[in-house]
């Protein structure tokens, strides 16, 4: 049994449709369970439904919310909430306008430096996305020919600390964990120890957490080492919590080695947190 918790699709940041990823997920890397989670955005659980019926794939609706904890990003991955919840709906909504309104302050920092990107130039990546964020402008780079790709427009201008960077607003975690459950979903800390957020993600930290009812965390992940993992394992089975494993597959926005399947969750971790077996 072959499962994959965490994907991206062209309504984020992703590089393919939703019905192209499930298409991907069954012909390529013969998932039976994929879970679509866009960045702060449901809009493609219909298209993904409706090719994952259409294939025969068991289909995990889903989201991956930024937010923040004790300064830091922390990413949480939020699946099968009622979308129209509407105290939900409209934290994620002030999180996609924070993307949307950091865009031209980015472009000013970029121009300062001589690396003039419209917002035309974006939009003409960022598409169907419910926002336009940092991944469309660096593809707006990378076709300039500014960057070679999405790694160097990122670490040389568009992370924190670069000279493009912006910050934006992020949904405070604790309580957007309570709002996850208070739409009826499951909560999994995204990929924790990686990207800084291990400086604020301590055992104490996830103890909080599991309190404001935590599902899960996000173990097996290319971002974590064989020390991470086995540190999560640990902290996971001291607080009851599930653990996921998963791709953070993005097409072609990311490098070879998240592609679909490259992580894979447990089929006994997935009926713990979903309450259903898959046979």
């Amino acid at each position: 049994m072959r499962i994959d918790l965490h994907t991206h699709s062209n309504r984020s940041d992703g590089t393919d449709t939703p019905s192209e990823l499930v298409r991907h997920a069954v012909e390529v890397a013969r998932l039976d369970v994929v879970a679509l989670t866009d960045h702060d955005a449901t809009t493609g659980w219909a298209e993904a439904q409706a090719e994952a019926d259409r294939a025969g794939i068991r289909l995990v609706r889903g989201i991956e919310i930024s937010t923040r904890y004790r300064g830091e990003s922390v990413h949480l991955l939020g699946y099968e909430f009622d979308p129209d919840h509407e105290p939900l709906v409209a934290e994620l909504r002030r999180v996609l306008d924070g993307r949307d309104s950091r865009l031209p302050a980015v472009l000013a920092r970029l121009a300062e430096h001589g690396i003039v990107i419209t917002a035309e130039d974006v939009a003409a990546y960022s598409g169907d996305a419910a926002a336009s964020g940092r991944p469309h402008i660096a593809d707006a780079m990378v076709a300039k020919g500014y960057v070679a790709d999405r790694d160097e427009a990122f670490n040389g201008w568009l992370n924190a600390g670069g000279k493009a960077y912006v910050d934006r607003y992020a949904a405070p975690l604790v309580e957007t964990v309570r709002l996850l459950k208070a739409a009826g979903g499951k909560a999994v800390v995204a990929h924790p120890w990686s990207r800084g957020s291990d400086r604020v993600l301590t055992a104490e930290a996830f103890a909080l957490l599991a309190e404001a009812g935590l599902d899960g965390i996000e173990v097996d992940h290319n971002d974590h080492d064989e020390p991470a993992r086995r540190g999560l394992r640990a902290i996971a089975a001291d607080l009851g919590l599930v653990t996921t494993g998963s791709s953070d597959y993005h097409g072609t926005g990311k490098n070879a080695a998240f592609c679909l399947g490259a992580n894979l969750t447990d089929p006994e971790q997935f009926a713990r947190l979903l309450g259903e077996e898959i046979l």
